[in-house]
């Protein structure tokens, strides 16, 4: 099936190098010595498990204007190309977006299987601190970022080309309707990606962005096209007791696997609905909860993660096959986002992370410990099964794709809603994020594949 994640061989996803790349790789190839970090590796502070928890459990950021104009100092890297072995050949020092798609994405090509191409004449699609509702949790180079390479690749399918994301055709299509991102804050992150990819083509006075819900939903209003592009926070997809979108620093973690009603009912009659969850879910067990959190009756049991996650994805599946209207709403499912929290999985020492990473990663089919493939699974299932019932949700399947991006992540350059403690400043890699991703960056991608699969697949 089109939306299948996982393939009978995972170790073949990813960057295959055809044999026309490899003639002139050798054509140009040029011999580079590794660079070393220069000295013993600190001691790390927290376990990646910790580090993740952190990310997890950051407030829902303020969006609003992103800072005073001037320009920091900009560096653009033209990274190398690199087969598995270390042996580069650069990237030219362009490589123009496609003026046509040849063959088109409808044709039946999978956008999902390719390379990133280095562009730095049509990438980044916006600028950061042009996009008026920029998150301070993604603002990497506002932050003190100099590096900004990672804003500068561009996504490209091996058959076929990504169609270029038009802002003012995606406007056109949504007048009068709700495109609403659901989920944790990764799914922020995209919707925040989405709000900036079409901010500079609406008039300072026809937009505007309102918080509803104590901050759960957060809404994105395009005044001329009567156009809404909302965020609704549901980390976990049902309810929880992280519901809240700011307090939710919480020493345990309770689902109710089989209530989603609360969430639901804000998004149910959207035109198109963008879910994700999952790195709320990564823990061995997740205390699951029969009964109300305000009630004297309730039943609390710990269950296994995965267990548990099927469950919810059974409600939400339920959901939707008795409230969402099939002929109105189109459905997607944004497969996990991976994070990069152990350096020795790309040859660094054992401790260190994505900080200070400037390089993507090259290997073919790489595949972190942080993308359970048991998830993406039960989501495969979910959707399979709502298939058989006349419900159609399309998987958006990024996880591989953004699998190489270990130079993508804010790090040390964002908001830290903690203050943090000096053990912690003389040592970034204990602090460093290295889930979510800065923008412009990794988010757009995704966000063009959503633009083509709304527009350019049947």
């Amino acid at each position: 099936m089109a939306h299948k994640l996982l393939p009978t061989v995972p170790g073949t996803w990813g960057v295959r190098i055809r044999f026309h790349y490899l003639i002139a790789l050798l054509i140009a190839v040029v011999v580079v010595a590794a660079v070393y970090r220069a000295g013993d590796s600190v001691p790390v502070v927290k376990t990646p498990e910790e580090v993740l928890k952190e990310f997890d459990d950051a407030p829902s950021p303020a969006v609003g204007p992103i800072y005073p104009a001037g320009d920091s100092e900009l560096v653009v890297k033209v990274p190398e190309e690199v087969q598995k072995e270390p042996v580069a050949a650069p990237y030219p020092a362009t490589a123009p977006y496609p003026a046509a798609a040849s063959p088109t994405a409808a044709e039946g090509c999978d956008l999902f299987s390719g390379r990133w191409v280095f562009d730095n004449e049509s990438y980044p699609l916006y600028k950061e601190k042009q996009c008026s509702f920029m998150s301070d949790q993604l603002a990497c180079e506002k932050y003190g970022r100099k590096d900004l390479s990672y804003q500068y690749w561009r996504w490209q399918p091996y058959h076929c080309d990504l169609p270029r994301f038009n802002a003012t055709v995606l406007l056109e299509s949504l007048r009068g309707k709700r495109l609403i991102f659901v989920g944790d804050s990764l799914n922020r992150g995209q919707w925040v990606s989405m709000v900036c990819l079409v901010d500079k083509w609406i008039d300072p006075s026809l937009k505007s962005l309102s918080y509803h819900l104590n901050g759960s939903l957060i809404t994105f209003k395009a005044h001329e096209y009567n156009a809404s592009i909302e965020y609704y926070w549901a980390p976990l997809l049902v309810e929880s007791n992280s519901d809240d979108p700011v307090n939710h620093r919480l020493p345990e973690r309770i689902v109710r696997v089989q209530a989603i009603e609360k969430h639901a009912r804000h998004w149910t009659d959207a035109d198109i609905i963008v879910f994700n969850t999952y790195l709320w879910w990564l823990r061995d067990e997740m205390k699951v909860l029969w009964g109300s959190f305000h009630g004297p009756d309730g039943i609390y049991k710990e269950i296994d993660m995965v267990r548990a996650y099927e469950m919810a994805l059974n409600t939400w599946s339920e959901w939707l096959e008795f409230h969402v209207n099939r002929t109105k709403t189109q459905l997607f499912f944004m497969s996990l986002s991976p994070t990069h929290l152990r350096g020795e999985e790309w040859g660094l020492g054992t401790g260190q992370n994505c900080y200070n990473e400037t390089d993507m990663i090259m290997e073919e089919g790489h595949w972190g410990s942080g993308s359970d493939p048991r998830l993406m699974r039960a989501v495969e299932a979910a959707v399979d099964g709502l298939k058989t019932r006349g419900v159609t949700v399309k998987i958006l399947n990024i996880t591989q794709l953004s699998e190489y991006r270990k130079e993508a992540h804010p790090t040390i350059y964002r908001k830290q809603w903690v203050p943090l403690t000096e053990k912690e400043i003389s040592n970034p890699v204990s602090y460093a994020d290295c889930a979510h991703w800065c923008l412009p960056g990794v988010p757009d991608t995704w966000n063009e594949l959503l633009y083509a699969y709304l527009f350019h697949l049947p």
